[in-house]
C-alpha cells in the first residue's frame, strides 16, 4: 500500500513542480499571453472549448488505441518469427532498423494516396511507431531465455507449444511490457503526426493549428495538455495491465506455507 501511495504522490508532486516552474517563468519572465499563457488559462481553455475539443479528442484516442493494438500485434508476431527462424531474423532485422530511419511524417503522403483521407493512414502511422520497440524487446527477451530450461523441456519430451507456453512466454513478459510501455507513450505522437500530415477532416491537430493561426494561445497550450494526457493515460493503462498479470514481480520472497 505504501508503495502504491508513493507511485501516486511522487508523480503528482512532479506535476506540481512543472506547473510551478511554468507559472514562475511566465510571471518573472514577463512573458506576454500571446506567447505563452499561464497554466490556469490553458486549463481553463480546455473546459471552455470542451464541447469542440472532446469529439476530436475521442477520434485521436481511437486512432491511438487501434494503431497501438495493430502495431503491438504485428511486432509480437514478427518477433516470434524472427526468434524461431534464423534466416527470417537475418533478413528482417536490418530492414527493421532501416524502417525507423524513415521520417514518420514522410509516410503520410503515400498512405493518403493509397487509403485517401480516412482514419486508416493515421492508424498505420501509429502502428509503424509502436511495432519496432515491441519487436526488438520480444526478440531480445527470447534470445535470453535460459538454455537449460530448453534442454530440460527437450529431455522431458515437451512439445514446442508447451515449451513456449510454460518457459518462453513467462520469460518475455517483462521485456514485452517494456516495449509496450514505450509504444504506448509514443502512440499518441504517431496519431498527432498522422493527423497533421494527412490533413483532411476535423482533427485535434488541425484544431490546434487553427488556434495557433488565430493566435488563441490558451487553446494551443490547452490542446497540447490534452494530447499529453492521452499519452499518459495509455502508459498508465499498459502499466496497470502489467501490474495485474505479473504478480511475481511484487514478491521479494516466496510465500511460506502455513503449518
Amino acid at each position: 500500500m505504501k508503495k502504491l501511495i508513493q507511485q501516486i504522490v511522487f508523480p503528482l508532486l512532479g506535476l506540481a513542480i512543472v506547473i510551478a516552474v511554468w507559472q514562475a517563468i511566465i510571471v518573472f519572465g514577463h512573458v506576454q499571453p500571446y506567447i505563452a499563457p499561464r497554466p490556469a488559462a490553458a486549463i481553463s481553455a480546455i473546459f471552455s472549448k470542451w464541447s469542440q475539443i472532446w469529439p476530436l479528442t475521442w477520434t485521436t484516442i481511437c486512432e491511438t488505441v487501434y494503431g497501438f493494438l495493430a502495431g503491438a500485434s504485428v511486432g509480437f508476431l514478427l518477433a516470434l518469427a524472427m526468434a524461431k527462424v534464423s534466416i527470417i531474423n537475418k533478413m528482417l532485422y536490418p530492414l527493421l532498423v532501416f524502417s525507423q530511419a524513415i521520417p514518420v511524417i514522410a509516410l503520410a503522403p503515400p498512405l493518403v494516396l493509397i487509403f485517401a483521407f480516412s482514419m486508416t493512414p493515421k492508424i498505420l502511422v501509429v502502428a509503424w511507431i509502436v511495432f519496432f520497440p515491441v519487436t526488438v524487446a520480444v526478440v531480445d527477451g527470447l534470445a535470453h531465455v535460459d538454455r537449460d530450461y530448453h534442454q530440460l523441456a527437450t529431455v522431458l519430451g515437451a512439445k514446442p507449444s508447451r515449451t513456449f507456453a510454460l518457459i518462453e512466454l513467462p520469460a518475455i513478459v517483462t521485456p514485452l511490457f517494456s516495449g509496450l510501455r514505450i509504444g504506448a507513450t509514443y502512440a499518441v505522437t504517431g496519431a498527432i503526426i498522422g493527423e497533421a500530415a494527412t490533413g483532411g477532416g476535423a482533427t485535434l491537430a488541425q484544431y490546434q493549428h487553427d488556434a495557433a493561426t488565430n493566435f488563441q494561445t490558451q487553446v494551443v497550450y490547452g490542446t497540447t495538455i490534452v494530447m499529453a494526457l492521452i499519452g499518459i493515460a495509455c502508459f498508465v493503462v499498459v502499466s496497470a495491465i502489467e501490474y495485474a498479470v505479473t504478480p511475481w514481480q511484487r514478491r521479494s520472497t516466496a510465500r511460506r506455507r502455513k503449518a
